[in-house]
């Protein structure tokens, strides 16, 4: 079953005065709508959804949301940005998973850390590049090594039949 999914933001618009205030382009909206309603599609609803405090990040996790029956929560973390320590992430995520060991997690964050995050949640040299608004179905379980169930980027469900 899969319970963790792991997301890299939709496209960005160009580099801002600082990173963290670059937003989603047009096309970043429309790529993270598509991937919601594949999800919403495939897998069952999440517990929480939880995303960097970049600006990108934030309206993908928003728009993931919009797709989630009430009572997903939205929240930030700031070990999610790009620079991001996965091993930070996965202690807070175990953390989380002790005391409620059934929830469905999604991370929203950005490369390339999303990478690195598939890897220490799963086995070592699976590391895979992620397209924007790409996603990464994992099994894991706090403790053991999980496994990376499926990986879909919204160029690859446009090769999908309708």
């Amino acid at each position: 079953m899969v319970n963790l999914v792991i997301m890299r933001h939709g496209e960005a618009e160009a580099l801002q005065s600082t990173d963290a205030k670059r937003q989603l382009t047009t096309k970043g909206k429309a790529e993270a709508c598509r991937m919601a309603s594949w999800l919403r599609q495939h897998y069952p609803a999440f517990d929480k959804i939880i995303c960097s405090p970049y600006s990108r990040a934030r309206q993908s996790a928003e728009l993931m949301l919009q797709k989630q029956p009430a009572g997903c929560e939205l929240a930030l973390l700031s070990d999610l940005v790009p620079e991001g320590d996965p091993m930070q992430v996965q202690l807070y995520l175990d953390a989380l998973w002790s005391s409620e060991p059934e929830q469905r997690i999604l991370l929203v964050s950005h490369m390339p850390l999303v990478s690195f995050l598939v890897q220490t949640f799963s086995s070592a040299g699976q590391c895979p590049v992620f397209a924007t608004a790409g996603l990464a179905c994992l099994q894991y379980e706090p403790g053991r090594n999980g496994q990376l169930l499926e990986a879909i980027s919204p160029q690859e469900l446009s090769l999908l039949p309708v």
